[in-house]
């Protein structure tokens, strides 16, 4: 008997899938209404509690593979299966609210065809709103945020120490190979587990974002985007911020670490492998920058917990001691320095920023007036 030759798609389109029964049906047609063709689309439920599945099974299309889990286990569990059974040489996420623009795939498969040093490639976003329609808010951070220059990976590794997250995921289009060699998403993420998966991938390879819309983002109404600006949100970003930090830790190349931190040249030790954790803490608490206040304590933490770790070993302690004059002294005076219940005041305050928010958020309508009211109290908060 013959053996029946499959042919492998070029593109796999994941798409997890949770609660979304209003938006799944039109998401799933956008990969189908697609210029490009040679795709296949891989679907977890995550346990939806609405019509999500049954929506989904409205769908005869042979290329289109639906696993369900009984019970929600959280969005990178579920995106790292739908990654786990696709087959294809090219992988794009798709969020169940989101949508393709018609020749996302064409566009973004000729580039990488075209340009084997590229790891992964993005797009700009059209914003709409939960029924579809353009977002008009111009004030909306995520109007501006994902308008970003090209950079190389030198570059994008220092803009996302100082300035966070910009990349819009849903845009991506990522080779399995890169997946390989990083490995999948962290599912202990929520909040940034792409960026955690970004810092991952810039270690190796270089990004792109083509500067044209390609996909349809969608803010959902009261913040309910898993990205929304809730509070929920907002402390599971605080949280979950401090340990994908680490990722900057497992840089070993002296050349690669000071061209993302120029400033390392301003020590008087001479760098080497070993010192890379070390100057990376003293850049930090040497550094001006500006973040959020909440953000501001956990760099700091993290810069004292680099240099608690690396002085635990009495070796390179004395390593550090003889090269950088940085004695055990000198940690016990460090960890004196700032004033800690400042913080525990400004967070106090930003609790009640919260409430007051929480409260305007009934009193005042849904509208840009209202979100710049608010902007304007967490600005304040942050003084």
């Amino acid at each position: 008997m013959t053996e029946q030759f499959i042919k492998q798609p070029l593109v796999s389109v994941i798409i997890p899938s949770y609660n979304h029964e209003k938006y799944i049906l039109k998401a799933i047609q956008s990969v189908l209404d697609q210029t490009f063709q040679d795709f296949e689309i891989v679907i977890t439920d995550d346990g939806s509690s609405d019509g999500s599945i049954d929506e989904i099974k409205k769908f005869t299309d042979p290329r289109i593979k639906l696993f369900c889990s009984e019970k929600n286990q959280g969005t990178y569990v579920t995106v790292n299966n739908c990654i786990k059974n696709s087959t294809g040489k090219y992988i794009a996420i798709l969020n169940s609210d989101d949508v393709f623009l018609l020749d996302k795939l064409e566009k973004q498969v000729k580039f990488l065809e075209e340009h084997n040093e590229i790891g992964a490639v993005f797009g700009l976003a059209e914003l709409i709103d939960e029924d579809g329609n353009i977002f008009k808010d111009k004030n909306y951070p995520y109007s501006k945020i994902f308008k970003q220059e090209n950079r190389t990976k030198e570059e994008w590794l220092r803009y996302f120490f100082f300035n966070l997250n910009c990349l819009c995921h849903p845009s991506i289009l990522v080779r399995r190979k890169c997946h390989d060699d990083v490995g999948l998403y962290d599912p202990r993420f929520i909040q940034v587990a792409d960026f955690e998966f970004y810092l991952r991938l810039l270690l190796k390879y270089e990004i792109y974002i083509l500067q044209e819309n390609l996909i349809k983002f969608r803010i959902r109404a009261n913040e309910a985007n898993t990205s929304g600006q809730n509070p929920f949100a907002l402390n599971r970003t605080i949280v979950e911020t401090k340990y994908l930090l680490k990722n900057y830790l497992k840089i070993d190349n002296v050349e690669l670490f000071n061209k993302i931190f120029p400033e390392s040249k301003n020590f008087k030790w001479k760098l080497d492998k070993d010192l890379i954790p070390f100057t990376l803490a003293n850049i930090i608490l040497d550094s001006t920058f500006y973040l959020p206040i909440q953000y501001k304590l956990i760099y700091r933490n993290f810069a004292i917990n680099i240099l608690f770790e690396a002085i635990e070993n009495e070796e390179m302690a004395k390593k550090i001691e003889t090269n950088c004059n940085f004695r055990y002294i000198d940690f016990i005076k460090l960890t004196s320095q700032g004033d800690y219940r400042r913080f525990t005041y400004d967070k106090k305050v930003f609790d009640l920023f919260e409430k007051i928010i929480n409260l305007f958020k009934i009193i005042l309508p849904e509208n840009s007036m209202r979100r710049k009211f608010i902007k304007k109290i967490i600005n304040k908060g942050h003084k």
